[in-house]
């Protein structure tokens, strides 16, 4: 006779099988699960490792470039320039290596440097716009006319051209010495340039900056910069925008002159001049300035080649 004791201990004997089951099966999943998982991080590993070697190999022969162009940079520009004379024109951003590496090419290339002059971080504060128009009113020298725009930018580009720049068509300076040294200690003084001692002015500029603006108000501060070398290109045989990796971001003043196809009609831009090969083009630019020409040239997206001669 079956009793109701019967069914408990059966159905009882029927739950501690499957509990018994479940365990069983769901150890055997996790150990193959648990494998699966270990097989797969040993692969990712792997692709990781492959990644960093090539990696390291890249870097590898981006180091071996740049000191072949290093090494022939010198001899690319030989005599390019020659008797020709330039004015360096830094923002506050811009590596002095850079610079100094310039400087050396632009001598291999037979140019004369007159000085330099660094723009400060003051100068492009949209917070300072208003003062900086301002005083480029009041520090224009005698017969010469400021571009009617209104932005800051391009006013400072009206008055540096006048001072740094010899007239295009003459060769002839555009402001007195006096007039330059004055401008230049009220420029100074407000804490927007700083200048090195017996600044002359120049047949051709170049305008070397650092990577993309950064912060707040950084389209506004880039495009000060670039709307100010426009300017300058305007008054001068020749002009050249440099700068460095993100230069041609959109928050970055080569990349505000690239989405401006007047500004790209006349002023030649270079986005790696942080690098041996980008500043020997900048050399071959400012040449090509005097040629009337210009480009955008680099390793960026918006970079029409990678040297003057070299597009499409």
């Amino acid at each position: 006779m079956i009793t109701l004791r019967y069914h408990i201990v059966s159905i009882t004997a029927v739950f501690l099988a499957l509990a018994v089951g479940v365990v069983l099966g769901s150890t055997a999943i996790s150990g193959r699960l648990l494998s699966g998982l270990s097989d797969e991080k040993n692969s990712l590993a792997q692709q990781v490792n492959d990644l960093q070697n090539d990696r390291n190999a890249l870097n590898a022969k981006l180091s071996e470039a740049d000191k072949f162009a290093a090494s022939v940079g010198p001899l690319a520009v030989k005599d390019r320039l020659t008797d020709r004379t330039v004015v360096l024109v830094t923002t506050s951003d811009a590596r002095p290596s850079d610079r100094d590496a310039l400087t050396g090419l632009l001598k291999s290339a037979g140019a004369g440097v007159t000085g330099e002059i660094q723009l400060t971080d003051a100068f492009a504060d949209p917070s300072r716009g208003d003062q900086l128009r301002d005083l480029v009113a009041r520090l224009q020298p005698a017969g010469s006319q400021l571009p009617t725009a209104g932005d800051p930018g391009t006013r400072a580009g009206g008055l540096f051209g006048a001072l740094l720049l010899l007239n295009p068509s003459n060769n002839q300076p555009q402001a007195t010495p006096d007039e330059v040294a004055s401008a230049l200690a009220g420029l100074s003084n407000a804490g927007f340039v700083k200048a090195t001692s017996g600044v002359k002015p120049a047949q051709l500029a170049i305008v070397l900056s650092g990577g993309a603006a950064i912060g707040d108000s950084a389209a506004d501060r880039a495009s000060t910069i670039a709307r100010f070398a426009t300017q300058l290109d305007r008054s001068s045989a020749g002009v050249v925008l440099a700068g460095a990796n993100g230069s041609a971001n959109g928050t970055g003043a080569i990349g505000v002159v690239r989405a401006d196809t007047n500004a790209t009609s006349i002023l030649s831009t270079v986005d790696n001049s942080d690098t041996p090969a980008g500043q020997v083009v900048v050399v071959m630019a400012l040449r090509e300035q005097l040629e009337g020409r210009s480009g955008r040239y680099g390793v960026a997206g918006n970079a029409e080649a990678s040297s003057p001669g070299t597009a499409g």
